[in-house]
């Protein structure tokens, strides 16, 4: 019997090259499913806002050295971060990497004093829409809605403080 590859967590900055495959299949993702160009979409937010001196973070999963999956959270309000930018390899899918992703971007934010997580998917991607409600997340939409007449889909979530309880998220 093999045993699965091991997953080393690395957290980064956007600069990093190790974030290329990310940036590059997210882009390629909204682009095909929402007909425009991505570029917009992924520059929306400043690099330094997934850094922790502004209350954020990116990480990689890393399988042999190489990226898998990653996700990042920016600081959305003194309690609350915001998920962005949930992405698996498209080679990786379907592996429970992106709920792994999720899991560590949750306890990280919860060490880091936020209580609450908003995130937006898209209406075109209903993979997401269901790792989101298999992970917990409350819709803040009419789930019965076409999801083409909502726009970005919002979801919340009530993070418990259990690590590091009273630590404030940086400003």
């Amino acid at each position: 019997m093999t045993s699965a590859p091991e997953l080393t967590v690395i957290q980064v900055t956007v600069s990093d090259p190790r974030v290329q495959p990310l940036l590059r299949e997210l882009g390629h993702e909204y682009s095909t499913r929402y007909g425009k160009d991505a570029h917009a979409e992924i520059s929306r937010y400043p690099d330094e806002e997934f850094t922790e001196p502004y209350g954020g973070l990116l990480l990689l999963l890393l399988e042999h050295g190489e990226p898998v999956a990653g996700g990042a959270f920016r600081r959305y309000d003194a309690t609350t971060a915001e998920l962005k930018r949930i992405w698996t390899h498209s080679a990786h899918r379907r592996r429970g990497l992106a709920r792994r992703v999720i899991a560590r971007l949750e306890r990280e934010a919860a060490a880091r004093g936020y209580r609450r997580i908003h995130l937006t998917t898209g209406p075109r991607q209903p993979e997401a829409r269901g790792l989101y409600l298999a992970t917990g997340y409350t819709p803040l939409f009419d789930t019965d809605a076409d999801p083409e007449t909502i726009g970005p889909l919002p979801f919340e979530k009530h993070l418990t403080p259990e690590a590091h309880p009273g630590k404030a998220p940086a400003p």
